[in-house]
C-alpha cells in the first residue's frame, strides 16, 4: 500500500508531501441574541427614605435602569405632587403593585396602598431587549440566582455554542467526523522488483482521504484531490477504476492476498463502501467520486454532508481530520497562516500554479484529499500539499474554489447528457492583474482581508470580453451573473465566479473607465462557450 504523494516547487523544485485530511472544528462562545425576557420588568422594590411624614421608594427593573416614587402620610405623590387634603392622617404603606396596562411597548403599573388609593407609572420596554448590555443581564441573573453568582458563572449560563446550549467546544469537530472517510484507490502498475523475471502486472493501492459534499436518495457524493485516485504509473487507466471509502468509526484496512495461480489481490473487508470516480480535474486537484447511499447508511445512519464556510482569514484555526500515513483517521490543529498564495504542483506530470491558504496544521503522508475545518466545522478548505523541507508549512486548496469545483462536477454529472463528465468553464478572453493591494482591517469583525484592484491589461481580439466591450486599463469592480452582482475584491475571484457559470447564464462586468463607472454589455453563455479543463 502507498501513501500519496506530490511532488511541488516553490521556486525551486522541493519534493513534498501531498496529504488527504478531513477536518471539522470547534467554534467560540457566541452570545444569544434575545434575553431571558424581552421587556423590562420590575426586579424589586426597597423603601429607601423616611422623614417628615414622606417615604421615598426605589422601584429597580430588570435592564438596570431605576425610579422612584413617595408616599406622604395619607397623601400618595407622583412626580412630586402632593394630595393636602388628606394630610395628616394615619402613615399608609403599599399593599401591591400590579401591570393594569400595556400598549405597544409601554406598561402602565398600578400601585395600590393601604387606605384603598392608587398611583401609577410607566415602563417603556427596549424594543427585542436591544438596549439591554451584558451587565445588566448579569445584574438580572444575581437576583435569580444569588448575589454570590460570579460573572464567569453567568457566562456559562448565558452563553451558547451554536446551535447547542454550553456545548463543549470540540462538539463540532466531533461532528465533522459523521463527514469523514478514508480513501483507497487500486491502480495496475508493472512489477519490476525481480529482476530477471517476467514483468508483470501487480495492483497498487493508494490511500488518502475525502469529505461527504452531498447525500441524495440514490449516490451519496464525496470529494478528494484528484492526484488520490490519479496514479501516472498505472499500466491502463489512470483514474483508478477501483475506489473503496471506510467512515471513521468503521474503518478498515485491505488485506493482501496470495492467488492460487500467483497473482495478488487485496481483500478490503466488510465495513468497506464501494465508489466510483464522477469527475475531476488536474487544473484544480480536486474530484469526486460517489458510493450508494443505501451502502453508506447501512454501514453509519448518521452520516452527514460538510457545511461549506463563507469565509477564512488569517489567524484562524484550522483543523484538518484526515489518514496520516495510512494508520487511520485523526485530526490536527493550526492555525491560518497566510490566506491566498500560489505554489507549484504536479498532480498529473504537468508543473502548474495553484492558488492556496498556508496552514501550520500538521500534515502528513497519506491524508491527501481530506478536509480543513475551522472552529465551527465548517469546510475552509482540503488539504492536498506540504513542505518537507521546512516545519509548519502545509498547504490546502481554499473552500472558494472547492465549493465552486465540486457544485461544477456534480452538475455535469447530472445533467442528463452522458458527453459530459467533470469541469466546464468559459474562456473569457482577458488577463487581469492586481493593483493597489492593501489591507483592511474590520474592527467590527476582528480581522480582515487584503483588497486590490483587478485591472486588465490584456483583451484577446473577438473573444467573448472583446464583444462585451471590455478594454485595456478597465478595472473590473462587479461580476453580474443572472442578475446577481458580485464584488471583485481580488483579481483571482473572476475566475471562481466563471466556474458558476451554465449555458444560458447571463453575465456582464462593471468597471471603472478613466475614473467613471461603467457597465459592459451582456453576455449569454452558450454550449460552445465551454470547454472542460484537463
Amino acid at each position: 500500500m502507498k501513501l500519496k504523494k506530490v511532488i511541488y516547487s516553490i521556486f525551486t523544485t522541493v519534493a513534498c508531501v501531498a496529504l488527504a485530511l478531513c477536518v471539522s472544528g470547534c467554534e467560540l462562545l457566541q452570545v444569544s441574541t434575545s434575553s431571558p425576557s424581552a421587556a423590562k420588568q420590575i426586579v424589586s422594590i426597597s423603601k429607601t427614605s423616611s422623614q417628615n411624614g414622606v417615604e421615598v421608594y426605589v422601584v429597580y427593573y430588570s435592564d438596570g435602569t431605576t425610579s422612584t416614587f413617595s408616599v406622604n402620610d395619607d397623601t400618595q405623590t407622583n412626580g412630586g405632587e402632593t394630595d393636602n387634603e388628606t394630610a395628616g392622617q394615619t402613615p399608609v404603606s403599599i399593599e401591591k403593585i400590579e401591570k393594569t396596562l400595556s400598549i405597544g411597548l409601554v406598561d402602565t403599573y398600578t400601585v395600590y396602598f393601604t387606605n384603598g388609593q392608587t398611583t401609577t407609572f410607566e415602563i417603556t420596554n427596549g424594543k427585542d431587549g436591544s438596549d439591554i448590555t451584558a451587565l445588566d443581564l448579569y445584574e438580572t441573573y444575581k437576583q435569580i440566582y444569588g448575589e454570590n453568582l460570579t460573572y464567569e458563572e453567568f457566562l456559562n449560563k448565558y452563553l451558547s455554542l451554536e446551535n447547542n446550549q454550553n456545548a463543549p467546544e470540540y462538539t463540532p469537530i466531533n461532528e465533522c467526523l459523521l463527514s469523514t472517510a478514508k480513501v483507497y484507490a487500486e491502480f495496475e502498475e508493472v512489477d519490476d522488483t525481480t529482476e530477471g523475471k517476467k514483468e508483470d502486472n501487480v495492483p497498487a493501492v493508494f490511500t488518502g482521504a475525502c469529505v461527504v459534499y452531498k447525500i441524495a436518495s440514490d449516490y451519496t457524493y464525496f470529494i478528494t484531490n484528484y492526484h488520490v485516485v490519479y496514479n501516472e504509473e498505472s499500466v491502463d487507466n489512470k483514474i483508478s477504476e477501483k475506489i473503496n471509502c471506510f467512515l471513521y468509526g468503521s474503518e478498515g484496512y485491505p488485506s493482501k492476498n496470495q492467488n492460487d495461480d500467483g497473482s495478488i489481490s487485496y481483500d478490503y473487508g466488510d465495513y468497506a463502501i464501494s465508489c466510483q470516480y464522477v469527475g475531476g480535474a488536474a487544473e484544480y486537484d480536486l474530484a469526486i467520486i460517489k458510493a450508494n447511499t443505501q451502502d453508506v447508511l447501512k454501514i453509519n445512519p448518521n452520516v452527514k454532508a460538510i457545511t461549506f464556510a463563507e469565509e477564512y482569514y488569517v489567524g484562524q484555526k484550522a483543523i484538518a481530520i484526515g489518514n496520516p500515513n495510512g494508520e487511520g483517521i485523526s485530526a490536527t490543529q493550526g492555525i491560518i497562516s497566510v490566506d491566498n498564495e500560489y505554489i507549484t504542483l504536479a498532480v498529473d506530470g504537468t508543473s502548474r500554479n495553484y492558488r492556496s491558504l498556508r496552514i501550520d496544521t500538521a500534515l502528513y503522508h497519506g491524508n491527501s484529499g481530506g478536509g480543513l475545518f475551522n472552529a465551527n466545522g465548517e469546510l475552509i478548505g482540503i488539504a492536498n500539499a506540504g513542505n518537507v523541507t521546512d516545519q509548519n508549512i502545509n498547504y490546502a486548496i481554499p473552500v472558494q474554489i472547492v465549493k465552486a469545483v465540486a457544485d461544477n462536477i456534480y452538475y455535469y454529472h447530472n445533467d442528463a447528457n452522458d458527453s459530459t463528465n467533470g469541469v466546464y468553464k468559459i474562456t473569457l478572453g482577458i488577463t487581469v492583474t492586481s493593483e493597489n493591494s492593501k489591507y483592511v482591517y474590520d474592527s467590527n469583525k476582528g480581522y480582515g482581508k487584503i483588497e486590490s484592484q483587478a485591472k486588465i491589461t490584456e483583451v484577446t481580439l473577438l473573444s467573448l470580453a472583446y464583444g462585451m466591450g471590455l478594454k485595456v486599463d478597465d478595472i473590473i469592480t462587479e461580476m453580474i451573473i443572472d442578475g446577481n452582482s458580485y464584488k471583485i475584491y481580488r483579481h483571482f475571484d473572476i475566475g471562481d465566479y466563471i466556474l458558476s457559470l451554465r449555458v444560458n447564464s447571463t453575465i456582464s462586468f462593471n468597471v471603472l473607465r478613466n475614473g467613471e463607472s461603467f457597465t459592459t454589455d451582456s453576455y449569454t453563455v452558450k454550449n460552445n462557450n465551454l470547454a472542460v479543463v484537463a
